[in-house]
C-alpha cells in the first residue's frame, strides 16, 4: 500500500517561490498563468498497517512531520 501526501502553503500565506515561478512564466510568454502555488509531494510506501491504521498514522505523520501546520495544509490519498 502507498500513500500520496500533498502539502501546500495556506492561501492566507505569502508564497514567494510560487510568485517567482509565475513571474518567470509570464516572462517566457505564459502570461495566461495568473497564479502559482508551490508545494511538496511525498510518496510513502506503507507496510503492516490496515487501511484504517494507515489513515490514522498518515494523519499524525502529516501533522507532526511533513507540514508546519501554522502555514501549511495537507491532504493525502491511500493507494492500494
Amino acid at each position: 500500500m502507498k500513500a500520496h501526501v500533498w502539502v501546500m502553503p495556506k492561501r492566507t500565506v505569502l508564497d514567494p517561490q510560487g510568485q517567482t515561478i509565475q513571474h518567470t512564466l509570464a516572462g517566457l510568454g505564459y502570461a495566461e498563468v495568473k497564479d502559482v502555488r508551490q508545494g511538496k509531494f511525498f510518496v510513502l510506501d506503507l507496510g503492516g498497517w490496515t487501511r484504517e491504521e494507515a489513515q490514522g498514522q498518515l494523519e499524525r505523520i502529516s501533522k507532526d512531520v511533513l507540514t508546519n501546520p501554522v502555514i501549511e495544509e495537507y491532504r493525502f490519498e491511500i493507494i492500494d
